[in-house]
């Protein structure tokens, strides 16, 4: 998988506002928007009066030539693709708030628009745009405007959740919205015709408000435009239901915004027009738009859809009385604001991605964990901090990559690293891994004695071409019940055994008994009082009781495989994933 990246750093501040007054207030009543024309570098304004302002220091990457310009595309002339990522540049004055971002994505001879709603605490929005194609982002123009802090439910939802547009239609009229055409919304949403979501095979008409004025539109929170309620559609037959077949991911919940509103002169009181609203084949509601709020007067109604089980979700609506009407319909799709890697340990990646010159092909670009959909850097798994409050990174698996260089000694801040899987040695001191797999690696040269840790359970260095001396450190894990593989046919045949013990005189030496003579002699009396008690009290050995014979050599180690199976699966278990979905850092005391 290859992930190219795009970044913009957004400062939210004093743009195109009075800076002094806007410190004290509310974003969305200061006005705070920005256009930015990625790639740009000229201010300009658009046809239908838009402000946009060049690229110059916003985003990192390199400038590309222009898409061909859709008929409705404002802005996008100078698309912007990565090549590295950026300098932050650091925001002197910013509006915390919440914000409705638009961007518009290119290609060869088309485009794509998306947009969402987030907070945004601290006034400085960095949007990374990350590919998990071949091809690179390539980013035309990024949309930027402060929305009412309550809008969309923004009471119960808090900040803590994003909600991206998965559908925002407009029933019985053409595309409308800033940068499109000359209609104003307070919000700068664009609105699109509903036929391109609405069944077919049902027949419709559309209905216009005449001239009569709509009331209720534009107003607080949510600002709905008051074109948006001046058409509606509904069905030619009375027997007929309007169907919306909306896209969704079935892993998200969703928030749907209904608009309605009596246009037809011909409906003068309640009772007259009466239809139920079935949203994924669940009946959500009755609605009577005259009884609600009478004629020609706006009427919102939303719903919350959540474990979806198939796709598309269908929205139903069905006359009871009357025939269906409805003005429009939104979709935003509810995405928790997703958890981000502790800051040490993206210090620490990102001086690994430096030391090893890891590939652009590999995607490391932004936060080694997040999103934590999906493995977002190749060859890293991550997982929740004991806390909950991070995501911390948990395997490395770097093998057949043709990686170059050194690993970095900042690897020593991944400390809730359990799974090592690399080709090259460094000093891994201060890090608590449980598994260490460098076998059939072709590495040569000694063992260094930094790559044996008291937490370390599994080394495997078997099929290399090790020359040296083993540290006693690493041979320690064998005899204390690790596993350890090294010496495996034909290779690391230049290995040498554990390393002897100091030399030490018969007794005496220049300053009197050795110290290591003491420690045999007291090692000695212990021993022989122990089988003086064995033999007083005639003790036998069981038939199930564990040998604890030194091994010889490293070779009789290897050979005990039945304990190797045992121990091998109490890993994979202690590796299994847990109820969220990653692996358990956690380690069991027998």
């Amino acid at each position: 998988m290859s992930h190219h990246l795009v970044r913009l750093f957004l400062l939210l501040s004093s743009v195109a506002i009075d800076a002094s007054s806007a410190l004290h207030s509310d974003p969305f009543t200061a006005g705070v928007g920005l256009n930015i024309d990625c790639g740009g570098t000229s201010n300009f304004t658009s046809e239908f009066g838009r402000p946009w302002v060049a690229d110059g220091y916003y985003s990192g990457g390199a400038v590309g030539g222009g898409a061909t310009p859709l008929p409705v595309a404002a802005g996008a002339h100078s698309p912007l693709v990565p090549l590295s990522p950026p300098a932050r540049r650091t925001a002197t004055r910013a509006l915390p708030g919440r914000y409705y971002l638009r961007t518009f994505t290119a290609a060869a001879r088309s485009g794509a628009y998306a947009d969402f709603i987030a907070a945004v605490p601290d006034g400085d929005a960095d949007l990374c745009f990350c590919s998990i194609a071949t091809d690179p982002p390539v980013i035309a123009s990024v949309e930027v405007a402060a929305i009412h802090p309550l809008a969309y439910g923004a009471a119960s939802t808090g900040v803590d959740l994003i909600l991206v547009n998965y559908g925002r239609l407009t029933a019985g009229s053409s595309l409308f919205g800033p940068g499109f055409t000359n209609d104003s919304d307070a919000f700068s949403r664009v609105w699109q015709p509903d036929a391109y979501f609405r069944r077919r095979d049902v027949p419709v008409k559309a209905l216009s408000t005449g001239g009569h004025q709509i009331l209720g539109a534009n107003q607080a929170p949510n600002y709905f435009p008051v074109k948006l309620y001046e058409t509606a559609v509904t069905t030619v037959n009375s027997a007929d239901a309007l169907v919306y077949l909306l896209p969704v991911d079935t892993r998200l919940d969703y928030m749907v915004w209904f608009h309605f509103a009596e246009i037809d002169s011909g409906v003068t009181m309640a009772g007259q027009r009466v239809f139920d609203v079935l949203i994924g084949g669940e009946n959500a509601t009755r609605i009577d738009i005259y009884k609600e709020v009478g004629g020609f007067i706006a009427f919102k109604w939303h719903y919350i859809v959540e474990n979806l089980t198939s796709t598309p979700l269908v929205v139903k609506l069905v006359p009871v009385v009357g025939k269906p009407i409805i003005c429009g319909l939104e979709n935003y799709a509810v995405v928790p604001l997703d958890l981000a890697t502790v800051p040490s340990q993206v210090m620490a990646m990102q001086a690994l991605k430096e030391s090893l010159q890891i590939p652009d092909r590999m995607g490391w670009h932004g936060d080694p964990c997040a999103p934590s959909t999906w493995d977002s850097w190749e060859g890293v798994t991550c997982h929740h901090s004991d806390n909950g409050q991070n995501l911390v990174v948990t395997q490395l698996d770097l093998d057949s990559q043709g990686l170059k260089g050194s690993i970095s000694d900042k690897i020593s801040l991944l400390t809730n690293l359990v799974s090592l899987f690399i080709t090259l040695f460094c000093d891994f001191s201060n890090v608590s891994f449980l598994i260490r797999d460098l076998s059939s690696n072709q590495l040569t040269g000694s063992i260094p004695d930094s790559l044996g840790s008291s937490n370390l359970k599994v080394i495997l260095l078997n099929n290399n071409q090790l020359d040296g001396q083993v540290p006693e450190k690493l041979y320690s894990i064998g005899v204390h019940g690790g596993i350890i593989e090294i010496i495996h046919s034909l290779c690391n045949k230049g290995l040498r055994g554990v390393p002897t013990l100091l030399a030490c005189p018969l007794f005496w030496d220049k300053q009197g008994l050795s110290h290591c003579k003491i420690a045999i002699g007291l090692s000695c009396a212990f021993i022989l009082i122990m089988l003086l008690l064995l033999y007083l009290f005639c003790i036998r050995r069981r038939s199930d009781d564990y040998d604890f014979e030194f091994p010889q050599d490293l070779v009789t180690i290897a050979a005990k495989r039945n304990r190797y199976q045992r121990q091998k699966l109490m890993l994979v278990e202690m590796e299994a994933p847990n109820s969220n979905g990653f692996p358990s850092t956690s380690t069991t005391t027998h």
